[in-house]
């Protein structure tokens, strides 16, 4: 298992993250998860669309929450081409509760709790916690990863607007 130290703070603690670390300009890596209603999905399933894919720890955390529901805000004004998929750690029950409460109708939640394959082909899982880090990746319609961050520390939002600009570059 590839392991990389040096790269997130937890409130300033050093974490592990485990998994293959993915770069600019390389093939996005395929993966599968469930949504919400236990249907697997894989990048596959998106083929054609311009991908935001935002990883947090838990939706029920509260820098978590703001995240999602700001791209949920943005993805109604990015059109039907670009798709804006949340994944975590969560249950996918928890998320489909988090959804309906939060109002969430332009972002898709996608539970990678089974066996962290999203967070394993992203080199986002993070050792110590067994959740995945705070990152966004745009993924172009050919299946190309145009934009990354992984947030250096876990509490930080993203940077929203660069991975908004990606997207539509993207297009």
């Amino acid at each position: 298992m590839n392991e990389r130290t040096g790269i997130i703070t937890f409130k300033g603690n050093g974490l592990t993250l485990q998994g293959t670390p993915v770069e600019k300009g390389g093939k996005a890596p395929d993966f599968t998860v469930l949504a919400n209603d236990l249907s697997p999905r894989t990048l596959a399933y998106y083929k054609g669309k311009v991908l935001i894919l935002s990883s947090v720890p838990s939706l029920d955390t509260p820098v978590c929450d703001v995240e999602t529901r700001r791209f949920n805000q943005e993805a109604a004004n990015l059109g039907d081409d670009v798709k804006v998929l949340t994944v975590s750690a969560d249950l996918p029950f928890a998320q489909a509760r988090w959804c309906g409460a939060a109002g969430i109708d332009a972002v898709e939640t996608l539970s990678d709790h089974k066996d962290l394959a999203f967070g394993n082909a992203y080199g986002v899982v993070i050792k110590e916690l067994r959740l995945l880090a705070r990152a966004v990746f745009v993924v172009n319609r050919d299946g190309v990863i145009t934009y990354q961050q992984i947030v250096p520390e876990v509490t930080s939002e993203p940077d929203y607007e660069a991975a908004i600009a990606a997207a539509k570059a993207a297009l």
